[in-house]
């Protein structure tokens, strides 16, 4: 029995760290709300002034719902912050700017109901994956969407967009539709154009690139990506450029051995080099 005691006292360690968690789900963020416009809640026994992750999903803007998030709501629990994730309406049934309105709508619910949850709500963390990436990077760019709701981006502690390839719409349009007539593919029926419209000022607008500037609040951003994906990879260096040249704290993280999906999955595991670099950016971001 005493050859286990080192390994009993591991797992005791382990599960001592592990906090329980308090869940609130389907809060609506908006009167009278639409089914999409509802947000979860993670939170602890006795949490109170902890820090804020506000998750935004992906799916393409079309899919996605605000429950996959797989082990990051425990992951950041633990770590002691509040986890929220919200939903939002999808496209071809709102536009664009519609769904980051809506994004924008269900941060302003955090920054007013959150410290009934235990958090504070001038210490919030804004991250997405993909779709949510994009979301994610242009409303911490983009101060016009919070400011509508009667908030700033003063009460954003660090923003963390999650391989995303729509930091820069039109270049994005540009390299897919140029790869597809090179390669003499059929452009696709529903691909960036048709969801981000055929106005090239609209594609500059909902690009966070064109956004970056000083004497913004802008936070300070950890831009993590697959390294080995030719598109997110040149939009996160591209993205991280732009934030360094305006003087922003700025890290873009490049994750090996991964993919598009796994990335995300991955986020909250411990040893994971991502999740690594995650935690040390909110740590550093909330010294500041």
């Amino acid at each position: 029995m005493k050859a286990f005691t080192p390994l009993l006292a591991a797992f005791a360690l382990l599960v001592s760290e592990v906090q329980a968690q308090v869940i609130t789900g389907d809060i609506s963020y908006t009167e009278p709300a639409h089914e999409r416009q509802v947000l979860d809640v993670y939170t602890s026994i006795g949490a109170k002034n902890l820090p804020v992750v506000f998750w935004i999903h992906g799916g393409g803007w079309q899919t996605g719902d605000k429950s996959s998030v797989q082990i990051k709501p425990q992951a950041f629990v633990d770590k002691g912050f509040v986890f929220v994730s919200t939903n939002y309406r999808l496209f071809p049934n709102v536009d664009m700017e519609t769904i980051v309105r809506d994004v924008a709508k269900s941060i302003h619910w955090v920054h007013d109901h959150i410290a009934d949850h235990g958090g504070d709500p001038n210490r919030i963390f804004v991250m997405g994956h993909s779709a949510g990436a994009q979301l994610a990077a242009l409303i911490c760019t983009d101060d016009r969407y919070l400011k509508a709701e009667g908030i700033s981006l003063s009460i954003v502690k660090g923003c963390v967009p999650v391989d995303g390839d729509t930091y820069d719409v039109p270049a994005i349009i540009t390299t897919a539709e140029i790869r597809r007539l090179a390669h003499a593919q059929p452009q696709v029926k529903v691909g960036h154009r048709e969801k981000f419209g055929s106005d090239p000022e609209k594609h500059r607008n909902l690009s966070a690139v064109y956004h970056v500037a000083k004497e913004k609040h802008i936070p300070p951003f950890l831009i993590l990506y697959v390294a080995n994906h030719p598109d997110t990879s040149a939009q996160a260096q591209r993205f991280s450029s732009v934030l360094s040249a305006s003087g922003i704290p700025t890290k873009a993280f490049g994750a090996k051995e991964t993919t598009h999906s796994k990335i995300n999955d991955d986020l909250g595991l411990l040893n994971d080099p991502t999740t690594i670099a995650l935690f040390e950016f909110v740590t550093e971001s909330l010294k500041r």
